[in-house]
């Protein structure tokens, strides 16, 4: 059974920001699925909730599961509503989970402030375009600059995502995730804050700093962010196997 990966994008963004990464693993005959959640991309009209956001990777989760083995990527709050997901008491189908930029919990004056910076972008000209263009330009190669925005920008779901973000409980999530997990994260990532406590937190698990890389981990090193889904895909693979193999002698 081939591996499926489930590819969750972050705030504002939407599906198109995993382009890089889709047709990597498409070229390798992995299935590839990238997926918008509500108020984001082809769902824009939509109201965002963290509910809806789950149903949305739980529905393509399920979907996949019937093809096979079930890797999880999430980015940013793509990946933090993703932990909570692999982290159900309740473990839904996944073989493996690949947090990028999602290793910080979103309490108290952190999410505050980042909430209100968002709504000074959002009450500039354009809702700040021009400066997030800006540093997108600085920071990203041209391959894959224009991926972030391709699906438009969810501004007017942002607030209402920030603000569920906030009962999300990671800490009980991350202790019942048995699969494999790799955290990745930018050196400059203002999300590493608590990588190492989620690290420790996982029993199979492996932190991954990129050097010299920023929050945008998937697009601004998108090489290496392919060479990590490939060996989350290896793991997810050789573990179904051994699975399989076991199954068999037993019968």
């Amino acid at each position: 059974m081939s591996v499926q990966v489930i590819l969750v994008h972050g705030i504002r963004t939407s599906a198109t920001m995993w382009r890089t990464q889709v047709a990597h693993l498409e070229q390798r005959g992995i299935g590839a699925h990238a997926i918008d959640l509500p108020g984001h991309g082809a769902r824009i009209d939509e109201t965002f909730t963290l509910e809806g956001a789950m149903a949305a990777i739980d529905a393509a989760v399920r979907s996949a599961a019937a093809i096979g083995p079930v890797l999880l990527v999430g980015h940013s709050m793509g990946g933090l509503i993703a932990t909570e997901y692999v982290g159900a008491a309740d473990p839904p189908p996944v073989a493996g989970l690949v947090a990028a930029s999602a290793t910080a919990i979103p309490r108290g004056l952190g999410l505050h402030a980042y909430r209100t910076l968002m709504r000074g972008f959002n009450a500039l000209p354009g809702r700040g375009l021009i400066l997030t263009r800006a540093m997108l330009r600085a920071t990203l190669p041209d391959d894959t600059r224009t991926d972030f925005g391709a699906g438009g920008y969810a501004f007017g779901a942002q607030d209402a995502a920030l603000r569920s973000l906030s009962v999300l409980d990671l800490a009980a999530a991350l202790r019942r995730i048995r699969v494999p997990v790799w955290f990745v994260n930018g050196q400059w990532d203002q999300l590493r804050l608590h990588e190492k406590v989620f690290a420790s937190m996982v029993p199979d698990s492996e932190l991954i700093v990129v050097p010299r890389t920023t929050h945008l981990v998937t697009a601004m090193r998108p090489a290496v962010f392919n060479l990590v889904l490939d060996l989350a895909v290896a793991t997810v693979e050789a573990r179904a196997d051994r699975a399989s193999a076991g199954a068999a002698g037993s019968t």
